[in-house]
Order: structure tokens, then C-alpha cells, then sequence
């Protein structure tokens, strides 16, 4: 069940589109990762969604209520953390987070249990009588988490939880993350791959206010052709071992890279289909008596379906770009002859 449904979303400012026709749903019980270079339309995107903006075009639905048309009734299903915590220094943790309950219009009976479950949760009890103003980032982070749980919302969202934040404050604050999962929808926004990667169960990628891509971490590696490249060290020579893998139908490409071990030849073989001819070749070697040195398979990390992904769709831009340029000089080429 979708819990978000995010229908032809368009956010233009004066000429510039920040957001261009984006769709997407977001399942019930799951952390899902928005991922995308600075500048690609996360930030505009979560804004429509919280209802902070409105958009161009398009709709937002939480919980099935549309954020236009019934933004309270929305809103309540939504916790958000922005991208600066929005905590105030001369309060205690205590206080806002009352505060926040009250703004929140949670009943009085339930206000005192649900400060503590928070605080629980996020880890901030023992400087719960600490002004926010004397915390760390981290801590201020993690108050800003605190109250957006407040109310027990349906979705979680959270802008860039982890910039500015230390390597032991980012692996805390992913654990956090990963506890919300267990009772929360969770969105999660990010241009940093390694924080997506690392917690996420779906991952969302935009870039030019477009999305690009939308699949499980290990579904993305089946977006882009060879996925898998084998790297081998075998005790032959390079004529030998190419006619060996001549053989193998899978094999799509090989390349001879610098051997360090004595009578021995080191090659990455990228095959079709992301297929791993491991036993394949394993077993044809030992007919050729060709003694395998080392064999490692390497997947495309992250990083590397991520780039791949963002620079095919900005040359499809460049080239759409090129297109209109062309048509729009060739339209003003025959209005001149017609003058």
C-alpha cells in the first residue's frame, strides 16, 4: 500500500524547472533513499511533500489525503526534518519538544509518554535539561529527529540528516534511521551515496528535477551493462588464456592490465548479462593446465551506477538542448526569407 503517491509534480520558477513532471510511490514499512546531486530538485520535491511549497503542476497524496486540498488532515501523517533542524537554542530539549506536542495539538494525555518514548528513541534523555543552544550537531540533529517523530506519524522525512555531521555521529544517526524503519515510513534525502546506500531498502535517483531511476539497491545494478567484471591471474600467456576464453560464450570483453607475479598474465573480463563465468573458466583452465593465481569479482559500486546514470541523462539533455536550438534557428531562418 502506498503510503505517498507523488503524481506529475512540476515546480517551475520564472523560466527555471526545478521539478519536471515526477511520479512516484512510496510503500508502507520501508526506508526509501531520494538521491541526487546538488541542485537536482530533492530539497523542492520534500518542500511540496511537507506542504512548505505549492507546486506548478502535479499532486501530493499522504495517506491518501491531498496535500492542496486537505493540508491539516496531510500533514498530520508527516514528520519532517529539514535539512537545519528547526530547534530553538534558548529553550531546553524538554521544553521544545513540549512545545513542538503542543504546536503538533497531541492531547495532554499523551503529551508526557510520547516526550519520553522520543528521547528514548533518539538518545537525547540525558540532556533532556541541556539549553540546545550548548549541544553538538550531532545532539541538535538528533532533538530535530525527536520532535518530527512526535504525533506518530505515518512518514518520516528527513532532508540531508547526516551533513555536517562526524563519522561516529553519522554512524549513530544511520542507526536511528534504521529504528525508525521498523514502526515508520521513512524518506530519506541525500546527495552523499554511502548514507543511502548504507540504510536504505529502495533507492530513488533524480538529477535535472527528473527521476532517472527507481529500484533496490541491488536492482540498480542491473541499470547499467556490465555489472560484473572478473578479474583474473592466470599462469599462462595472453595468447593462451584469450583462447581459452574465446570459449566462453558469455564473455563480452577483455583487457590485459599489468601482471606483477612472474609468468603470469592479469586481465578484467566484463561479461553479458552480468553473468559470473567463474566455474566456467575455472574448469576450462584446469583441462589447459593453466593454474588460476587469483580471481576476484568486482561489482559496480554505487558511485559508479550513480555517475553512469546522471551523465546519460544530462547528454539526452545536452541533446534535447541541441535540438531546440536547431529548430528554433531554422524557424527564425524562415521567417526572415518570408520578410
Amino acid at each position: 500500500m502506498a503510503v505517498v503517491e507523488v503524481r506529475n509534480l512540476t515546480k517551475r520558477y520564472g523560466r527555471h524547472t526545478a521539478v519536471e513532471n515526477l511520479s512516484f510511490a512510496v510503500e508502507k514499512g520501508q526506508i526509501y533513499g531520494f538521491l541526487g546531486p546538488n541542485g537536482a530538485g530533492k530539497s523542492t520535491t520534500m518542500n511540496i511533500m511537507t506542504g512548505y511549497l505549492a507546486p506548478s503542476d502535479g499532486e501530493v497524496l499522504i495517506s491518501g489525503h491531498d496535500m492542496m486540498k486537505e493540508p491539516e488532515e496531510a500533514k498530520q501523517c508527516i514528520g519532517y526534518l529539514p535539512e537545519v533542524p528547526p530547534v530553538y537554542p534558548d529553550m531546553t530539549v524538554s521544553e521544545y519538544l513540549k512545545f513542538a506536542a503542543e504546536l503538533k495539538h497531541i492531547p495532554k494525555s499523551e503529551r508526557k509518554r510520547q516526550i519520553i518514548d522520543v528521547m528514548e528513541l533518539t538518545k537525547v534523555t540525558e540532556v533532556s535539561e541541556r539549553l540546545i543552544k550548548n549541544l553538538s550537531k550531532g545532539y541538535r540533529q538528533r532533538v530535530g529527529l525527536a520532535q518530527s517523530i512526535l504525533g506518530e506519524p505515518d512518514v518520516i522525512i528527513l532532508d540531508e540528516p547526516m551533513v555536517g555531521l562526524d563519522p561516529r555521529q553519522i554512524i549513530e544517526m544511520r542507526d536511528l534511521i534504521r529504528d525508525l524503519g521498523k514502526s515508520h515510513t521513512v524518506i530519506l534525502s541525500s546527495h552523499i551515496l554511502s548514507e543511502v546506500s548504507a540504510v536504505c531498502d529502495h533507492i530513488m535517483i533524480i538529477s535535472g528535477g527528473k527521476l532517472i531511476a527507481s529500484d533496490s539497491p541491488e536492482g540498480l545494478q542491473g541499470l547499467i551493462q556490465s555489472s560484473f567484471v572478473l578479474e583474473a591471474v592466470v599462469k599462462a600467456s595472453m595468447e593462451e588464456l584469450q583462447a581459452v576464453l574465446d570459449t566462453i560464450d558469455a564473455v563480452a570483453k577483455v583487457e590485459e592490465r599489468a601482471s606483477h607475479m612472474p609468468d603470469c598474465v592479469t586481465v578484467l573480463i566484463s561479461t553479458k548479462d552480468n553473468a559470473d563465468i567463474r566455474e566456467e573458466l575455472s574448469m576450462k583452465l584446469y583441462e589447459k593446465k593453466m593454474p588460476i593465481m587469483g580471481m576476484n569479482l568486482q561489482e559496480h559500486s554505487l558511485e559508479d551506477i550513480f555517475l553512469e546514470l546522471t551523465e546519460r541523462q544530462k547528454e539526452t539533455e545536452d541533446a534535447e538542448e541541441t535540438v531546440e536550438r536547431r529548430d528554433a534557428a531554422a524557424e527564425d531562418h524562415e521567417k526572415k526569407e518570408e520578410k
